[in-house]
């Protein structure tokens, strides 16, 4: 039976909906689940709560944990990261940075400053991680969910020889929001995208085997409807098709909503400022986290709610043999035909006993492919940097991201960069 490992088992946010996936699987509760955190008390209250959820399910699930990454990694199948590192206030200090240049990105984990230096904190970390898996388990699956989730499994591909797949929610969860503004059951609806991470195109959405755009500009023309995602709305109307991810992610991926607060008053509101959303982020963690507490510890049953990510569906169909498709971050080897060669696309994926099968699309439309072309000449000078602690390319690849090129002189840029090096000092030895 498999070995699934699981990295940063302490999150509050993937572990316990992961665990109930694997629970809840015939093919895989019979197996071991390896359990890792660095942080003690969060991988004790995840142990206590998955054996708790075993015995529930009365499944037979060998269970371990350790803060030992190399002993908890040792002879797995298939290892799933989730980490978090260096917690918000990182980011706190790198968007205050960016704020000081005119730079006001929405949540910074992607593209821009605060995506680029994400990256070279990451990047690291997760090539630490493979080069353990290269000596304990060289031939496991490694499964991660790390934004900015174009740089780092590109990175990851380019590094090492594990075989790796950066996994992502933001296709099925707005194959949903779709349906849900069409009034449509999800299940009776079909979409194939592709494209690149937070930035992958609707290339087809149908409902009961019909084309659905049709209905989706009726509905765009709703302004109850339009007001909830007034950024997306607006790229489909202007390029032909809708995007992954939320309106507020997207309004800092391109130049046309950010640059002035009137601007990002009218297309992407602020929900909250980025103070707020910390203190509201962190309290909310230690809120859930004392919940799994009281379910891990307590005398009650633990409620067992499973996930509609793709990384358990996918160990599933490679231990049964029941194929499913999802779209996942591989390098473009040939699969979308108008992106450059060897950078990190995200596209359909078949999944079967033989392993992961990327899948061709061929020629993205022409808009979309030059919008994609243009976030990933930024992406490929971040892998760069990130791989030879080069700061120029770092500067470069900030210098071409759209929306701060849009605010700033290239000597603000320059001394952007200096100071978020600076202040990533800790973080990044390696370019000191």
């Amino acid at each position: 039976m498999a070995k699934i490992t699981l990295i940063g088992a302490g999150s509050t946010g993937f572990s316990k909906r992961f665990i109930s996936d694997i629970l809840t699987r015939p093919a895989l509760a019979e197996g071991t689940l390896s359990l890792m955190d660095i942080n003690q008390d969060y991988l004790d209250i995840t142990t206590a709560l998955a054996k708790k959820m075993a015995k529930q399910l009365g499944v037979g699930t060998k269970i371990e944990s350790s803060t030992d990454r190399r002993r908890a990694l040792e002879g797995s199948d298939y290892v799933i990261s989730v980490i978090l590192l260096h917690g918000l206030e990182a980011r706190m200090v790198e968007h205050k940075i960016q704020r000081k240049y005119g730079v006001d990105q929405a949540v910074g984990c992607t593209t821009g400053p605060g995506g680029v230096f994400h990256a070279l904190r990451y990047i690291p970390v997760m090539l630490d991680i493979c080069r353990d898996m290269e000596d304990l388990c060289p031939d496991a699956w490694f499964l991660h969910y790390a934004n900015p989730t174009t740089t780092v499994p590109w990175a990851m591909n380019i590094a090492s020889p594990i075989k790796s797949i950066g996994l992502c929610h933001s296709v099925q969860g707005t194959a949903m929001e779709l349906a849900h503004y069409l009034g449509a059951p999800f299940e009776e609806t079909g979409h194939w995208v592709a494209g690149v991470n937070h930035q992958a195109w609707f290339l087809r959405f149908e409902w009961n085997g019909e084309d659905a755009y049709p209905l989706l500009r009726e509905k765009m023309e709703d302004p109850a409807i339009y007001e909830q995602d007034r950024v997306r709305w607006e790229m489909m109307k202007y390029f032909g098709h809708f995007l992954t991810e939320s309106s507020y992610h997207n309004s800092e991926y391109v130049p046309y909503f950010r640059r002035t607060p009137e601007m990002i008053a009218r297309f992407a509101p602020k929900v909250g400022s980025w103070e707020d959303l910390l203190v509201s982020s962190v309290g909310k963690a230690e809120e859930r986290r004392e919940e799994l507490r009281v379910e891990a510890f307590g005398d009650g049953p633990v409620t067992v709610d499973t996930s509609e990510e793709y990384c358990i569906e996918i160990i599933n169909a490679m231990e049964t043999n029941v194929p499913i498709r999802f779209n996942g971050n591989v390098l473009n080897h040939g699969l979308i035909t108008n992106l450059p060669p060897g950078c990190c696309v995200e596209v359909p994926c078949l999944v079967d006993n033989m392993g992961i099968h990327p899948c061709f699309v061929g020629d993205l439309p022409p808009q979309c492919a030059s919008l994609n072309r243009s976030r990933l000449a930024g992406d490929e000078l971040t892998v760069k940097g990130a791989l030879e602690a080069d700061r120029k390319a770092i500067e470069q690849a900030v210098g071409l991201d759209p929306l701060t090129a849009s605010v700033c002189t290239l000597d603000q840029i320059h001394d952007m960069v200096e100071e978020l090096f600076e202040a990533d000092a800790d973080h990044l030895p390696q370019f000191q």
